[in-house]
């Protein structure tokens, strides 16, 4: 993080400088960022869920934020300065997204470009601001959502979904997300005590506040955090009490979590110990167990063939951009190239050590058919597998999420009324 001059800072908008520094000149994942920040866990709770969104937007409406800059300076800055950028950045997003207030928006950013050490420009971030403030809605109207995303993800919906329902998923990827809960028995109790809605498919949905540990039943162990679309392919394996089940991918736990609270006898397998250690830490707070395994699923002799199988492999995650804006910075088209490859490989490990007649259930959180429907189209020819559909009641009844093949394809543009979903792709199969 860059060093700061003793000023008169915000230190909320100071805190979400460096976590869009760290995101966007050194690809650090958001939530990575956010972990290893000591300064924003010293911020009181409201300054943090500012900081927060202040971040967020910046990560989420940068195309257009950058067009709207570029219009109201008549030379490009110098390459050298993308700190002073970058609290343009933070500081239009204010204005046009957040609604504060100009003064406060625009006197912070000139503050925190002097105690950034580039005092010079204060008169041009004034200005920039300034002119922002007055006409940047009018001039915002004429920029399309669609300068947020690298062109692959857009030219990729376009083909697969068309031009419509592009827009919409790109319109509706920019929303700020939910808190989605699982749980892990009474969900009719707790969305009482949590001031939730339970949702047609089990989930509970609440406002997100920033704020979660303080919340009725964490401490305890009765709930963990889960987009309600993630929590879709574990419910698809049906009865699974007391079935051996190996969770693929299994880090960072969620779907584990969901399989041992079914009763399964779960083996969770994961090439990164660091991200397993979270996945114990959670089970132990939840009073669940389930057996651990930190291996690369493509080299790993599994100890027995399993009656069922989830795997949710490595994927571009253009599903889950609402949680994570930095995954719009982040992937690029040869990143598609080799997840879909790995993809394949782990497809065809987990059908190999599958036994004959078990389940297997394919999802990744990506929008991307190339991750999803393409893939499925390969394993039927390729793989000793066959489709194995997926009706409207094991969805509770949202039937709208079912592909004509039976798969299953949510997104944050469908079930509008319930608030969307993150964008996941879920298939299932069964051995031959």
């Amino acid at each position: 993080m860059e060093t700061e001059r003793k000023q008169d800072v915000s230190a909320a908008r100071s805190v979400a400088f460096d976590l869009l520094r760290a995101v966007l000149t050194k690809n650090t994942p958001l939530d990575d960022a956010i972990a290893v920040h000591d300064g924003l866990n010293k911020l009181p709770r409201r300054d943090r869920g500012f900081a927060r969104s202040i971040v967020g937007v910046a990560l989420r409406r940068l195309g257009q934020i950058d067009a709207l800059i570029d219009s109201f300076i008549e030379k490009p800055l110098p390459r050298k300065t993308s700190t002073v950028r970058d609290i343009l950045h933070l500081a239009v997003g204010e204005l046009m997204f957040l609604d504060v207030a100009p003064h406060a928006a625009v006197d912070s950013a000139v503050t925190l470009v002097e105690s950034r050490g580039h005092p010079k420009f204060k008169g041009l971030v004034n200005a920039v601001l300034r002119r922002t403030a007055k006409e940047g809605r009018e001039r915002l109207a004429d920029l399309p959502v669609e300068l947020n995303y690298q062109p692959w993800m857009i030219e990729s919906w376009q083909t697969s979904y068309g031009v419509d329902i592009a827009h919409a998923i790109a319109e509706s990827s920019l929303t700020a997300p939910t808190l989605d809960i699982s749980v892990k028995a009474d969900p009719d109790l707790w969305a009482e005590k949590l001031e939730a809605v339970l949702l047609p498919t089990g989930s509970l949905r609440r406002e997100f506040d920033g704020a979660i540990t303080g919340l009725p039943g964490f401490e305890e162990g009765a709930w963990w955090v889960q987009d309600a679309a993630a929590a879709l392919p574990a419910k698809l394996l049906g009865d699974i009490e007391g079935k051996r089940v190996f969770d693929l991918c299994a880090a960072p736990g969620g779907k584990t979590l969901q399989l041992a609270a079914m009763g399964a006898n779960v083996l969770a397998v994961d090439r990164s110990p660091k991200r397993l250690k979270r996945l114990e830490r959670n089970l132990d707070r939840l009073g669940l167990r389930a057996g651990i395994a930190a291996a690369d699923v493509t080299e790993w002799k599994p100890p027995y063939q399993p009656d069922a199988i989830l795997l949710d492999p490595p994927c571009t995650a253009t599903g889950t951009i609402r949680r994570h804006p930095d995954i719009l910075h982040a992937k690029g088209i040869g990143d598609l190239a080799k997840l879909t490859n790995l993809q394949f490989r782990l497809l065809a490990k987990a059908a190999e050590m599958l036994q004959p007649g078990g389940r297997l259930v394919y999802c990744t959180c990506s929008m991307q058919a190339e991750e999803g429907e393409v893939q499925v189209a390969r394993a039927l020819k390729e793989l000793p597998l066959e489709r194995d559909p997926v009706t409207a009641a094991e969805l509770g009844g949202l039937g709208d999420l079912i592909t004509p093949d039976g798969d299953v394809r949510t997104g944050p543009h469908l079930c509008k009324e319930l608030g969307g979903f993150d964008g996941f792709f879920i298939a299932r199969f069964r051995k031959r």
